[in-house]
């Protein structure tokens, strides 16, 4: 039996978003703790090339939003990038979880051969439903979703795996 394209997507968002705000919630607490302004946290990067960690939960929010979007056939919500503080960064996590709870299994499901075209910076991208999912989507949510917890990490913020990988609920 195969898992539907719904089950693949929508409950792994549900699942990963929540552990990613609780484990922003421990940054703030930690900047508190520590006595020092949480921007340097927010704007921290594992290397100077990479996005910090205020894009990473962006992104990451994006790619939830936008999977659930495009693979019920509807237009991507815009979300504007104005988060500055941990406190916003939780508003758009819960705007994003709010949204994609609307989905509805019906809405998803059958959507492997779907049309996916996406324009990208120097190119357009053109997908199958399935392809999106499991090769593109899956994939970039989950990076940056593990480089927020990896930049959290690497500044001393106490999280591990099981704060990571939040039981489903």
């Amino acid at each position: 039996m195969s898992i539907s394209m719904y089950r693949a997507s929508v409950p792994v968002f549900q699942q990963m978003l929540p552990a990613l705000s609780a484990c922003l919630r421990k940054g703030a607490a930690y900047a508190a703790e520590k006595k020092f302004d949480p921007a340097v946290l927010l704007q921290s990067r594992l290397y100077p090339d990479m996005l910090p960690l205020v894009r990473q939960v962006q992104i990451a929010a994006d790619f939830a939003k936008g999977t659930a979007a495009r693979l019920a056939g509807q237009e991507v919500p815009k979300y504007e990038d104005t988060e500055t503080s941990f406190d916003q960064l939780y508003a758009r996590i819960q705007k994003t979880l709010d949204y994609i709870a609307e989905f509805k299994p019906s809405q998803i499901d059958g959507s492997e051969e779907r049309e996916i075209t996406l324009p990208m910076r120097a190119e357009t991208r053109v997908f199958k439903g399935e392809n999106y999912l499991v090769g593109f989507a899956l994939p970039n949510f989950y990076f940056h979703v593990t480089t927020a917890y990896a930049i959290l990490r690497h500044n001393g913020v106490e999280v591990g795996k099981a704060d990571y990988m939040r039981a489903p609920g």
